[in-house]
């Protein structure tokens, strides 16, 4: 694959992985969000979590995704696909609420902002990775 085709295929791979980006960390806010307004509903919380400890781990996981972003767009590609992907498998962390209670245990919107941040997490998952595969394929001579 010639460069310039590279450079256009990752122009937009860029784009796309924008994108998902944006889905997670909305996906991922809505979750937070709903954790932290609705914290004492929750089942089996530790009890020294608090609002301020949700929205601040929210914050720190966000900045880790933009820090990803950011090296990846500026041309660190390796590094920034890494934090990339960690950043996604963050988003499977939510799952850990049933760990903690099961399914039925959890209200339809508790539910739904867990599992949506886990589709939007394996969205972005599946285009980090897909990313890093295209550019080991060209890396790599035939």
């Amino acid at each position: 694959m010639s460069g310039q085709h590279w450079q256009t295929v990752d122009s937009g791979a860029s784009r796309g992985l924008g994108w998902l980006m944006l889905l997670y960390a909305a996906t991922s806010l809505l979750h937070f969000a709903h954790n932290a307004e609705y914290l004492t509903d929750y089942p089996n919380l530790p009890a020294w979590l608090s609002r301020a400890h949700v929205y601040l781990a929210w914050c720190a996981v966000t900045l880790l995704g933009v820090t990803g972003y950011l090296i990846y767009r500026r041309a660190h590609r390796s590094l920034g696909l890494l934090l990339l992907g960690v950043y996604a498998l963050i988003g499977f962390d939510g799952l850990l609420h049933y760990r903690r209670a099961p399914f039925s245990m959890h209200t339809g919107m508790m539910n739904f902002t867990i599992w949506a941040e886990v589709f939007a997490a394996t969205l972005l998952l599946a285009g980090v990775v897909s990313i890093a595969l295209r550019r080991r394929a060209v890396a790599v001579p035939h």
